[in-house]
């Protein structure tokens, strides 16, 4: 073909774009469609940050009562109870914690202690958290609260079980996740409050278990995936562009 027949428009070159024309159109809209909507979602999630992070920094309040409790609502309210702590009923729940390394953290658990609330009720309190080789109770005497206290913390909702988390074995006392009914059931607590209480850490405390364990570090990554889907549908427009050009000029 020579360069003058390679430079000429066919008229027949419209019609056989028609298909593919109509498949790129809506190929490229559901792609706009999901930048999009990765933009809205990271107006909500940051929304969703702040929420939680003015929740979690505000003065302490009486946590909600059972029936009222409303996770949407609730969840990482900044609470303080009165009671008693049932150490003799505590729960080790598998975990990491930070460590004093950058980029290691320390294997351990955290000790979920029912609170007997001064008011009535009961309500599981994580402590916070123990390294493997303070697991023994009798190793963490001096980290014991008898009698009647006040704790504060962060509440939250029952931790579900993700895919590759070990399903729990009450019997041999091993917890993989916070399960508040389950742990309930297993320590034979009979009611308790639907909700946890994350412990705050105790400032210049030097003994175990160690609280205020609880990051607000929620995932938001919607930009990254909004980027990704425009990068695709651009991409989508260069490559159909060449494909026009070259089926409109007879060269494919």
């Amino acid at each position: 073909m020579s360069p003058d027949a390679a430079g000429t428009v066919r008229p027949e070159g419209w019609r056989g774009l028609l298909a593919p024309g109509l498949s790129a159109l809506v190929a490229l809209a559901i792609l706009l469609g999901l930048g999009t909507w990765q933009i809205a979602r990271k107006s909500e999630k940051e929304a969703l940050i702040g929420r939680i992070i003015e929740r979690s920094r505000a003065a302490p309040v009486a946590p909600p009562e059972p029936a009222a409790w409303d996770p949407a609502r609730d969840e990482f309210r900044h609470v303080r109870a009165a009671g008693r702590f049932e150490n003799d009923a505590e729960t080790l729940v598998h975990g990491l914690a930070p460590g004093d390394t950058p980029g290691r953290a320390l294997q351990g658990y955290y000790v979920i202690t029912p609170f007997r609330r001064a008011e009535g009720g009961t309500v599981l309190v994580n402590r916070g958290f123990v390294p493997t080789e303070l697991k023994a109770q009798e190793d963490r005497r001096d980290g014991l609260v008898s009698g009647d206290t006040t704790v504060t913390g962060i509440l939250r909702a029952s931790e579900a079980r993700a895919m590759f988390v070990p399903a729990p074995d009450p019997k041999r006392g091993e917890w993989f996740n916070r399960d508040i009914a389950g742990i309930a059931e297993a320590r034979g607590l009979g009611d308790v409050a639907p909700y946890l209480i994350e412990a705050d850490a105790v400032p210049g405390a030097k003994t175990w278990p160690r609280g205020g364990q609880l990051r607000v570090d929620l995932p938001n990554n919607h930009l990254q995936y909004a980027f990704t889907w425009f990068g695709i549908a651009a991409c989508l427009v260069g490559v159909f562009t060449v494909f026009a050009w070259r089926r409109l000029h007879g060269l494919t």
